[in-house]
Order: structure tokens, then C-alpha cells, then sequence
């Protein structure tokens, strides 16, 4: 009789551990992620981060406001962008704000493409280098909370 209590004790501690240890498990992290609001039709802001070396900061802010500024003051949905740089990691940071997700990807990637080629010619020619030196690390876009 001892012996049959002693196993349906020990089953129970068992399943008590092992629901506890499988609970510690879940990231809980994640539940706040999935409270994000993606829609269409709210603000957004396209993040872009670039390796920019620091002997070429100054033609690369140079190059973004003689290309870029001017191409995106004239697309639709356009309302302005922030630049930042990161000395100790040559690392820069783009922020560009738009009205909504859907007129910012009504732009064709062939269009981009081609406003990054002239960006690209005329940092080369600039520098007299044989490739383009600001390297895209990451693409990704955020939404506005709360």
C-alpha cells in the first residue's frame, strides 16, 4: 500500500516538473512582439543600415543628398528621412518615413535600382574606386506604436 502511494506521488512530482520546466521554456518575449500593428494604410518607416566606412563619410552624405534626396522628395507618400552614423562601428543608419506601406511599395524595385546604379556611379567616379564601398547590412521597416 506504501509502495503504490509512493509511485502516484513520484508520478505527480514528475508531471509537476515537467509542466514547470516546459512553462520556463516559452520566450516570452514574443507576446509582446505579437501586439505589433502592421496595417497599410498607417505610417511607416523604412530602416536601412549601411557600412559606411569613416574616410568616406562625408562623400557618402554628399552622394545621399545629391541622389537620393532629390528622388525621393518627388515619390508619393514621401515624408522625409533621418540620417545617422555610427563612428566606432562605421556603421550608418537611414530612417525614411512614408505616409503608408502601400505607396512606399508601389515603387518598382527596377526604379530603385536604377536611382541606386547613379548613387553607386557617382560615389566610384567621386573616390575613383572600382566598387561601391557603402555596403547594405540590413532592410527592414518599423511601425509606429501606441
Amino acid at each position: 500500500m506504501e509502495l503504490k502511494f509512493l509511485k502516484k506521488t513520484f508520478r505527480w512530482i514528475s508531471f509537476t516538473l515537467i509542466v514547470l520546466v516546459a512553462s520556463f521554456q516559452y520566450n516570452f518575449a514574443s507576446l509582446d512582439a505579437a501586439t505589433m500593428v502592421n496595417k497599410n494604410d498607417d505610417l511607416i518607416i523604412e530602416e536601412l543600415r549601411l557600412r559606411v566606412p569613416s574616410q568616406y563619410k562625408d562623400n557618402w552624405i554628399n552622394a545621399e543628398k545629391e541622389v537620393w534626396e532629390p528622388w525621393l522628395a518627388n515619390k508619393k507618400g514621401f515624408l522625409g528621412r533621418e540620417i545617422f552614423y555610427n563612428k566606432d562601428k562605421e556603421e550608418a543608419l537611414v530612417l525614411v518615413k512614408w505616409a503608408n506601406k502601400s505607396l512606399w511599395k508601389s515603387i518598382s524595385v527596377k526604379e530603385v535600382n536604377e536611382i541606386q546604379s547613379i548613387f553607386e556611379e557617382n560615389v566610384k567616379n567621386e573616390l575613383n574606386l572600382d566598387r561601391n564601398p557603402f555596403v547594405l547590412i540590413y532592410e527592414g521597416e518599423l511601425y509606429v506604436q501606441g
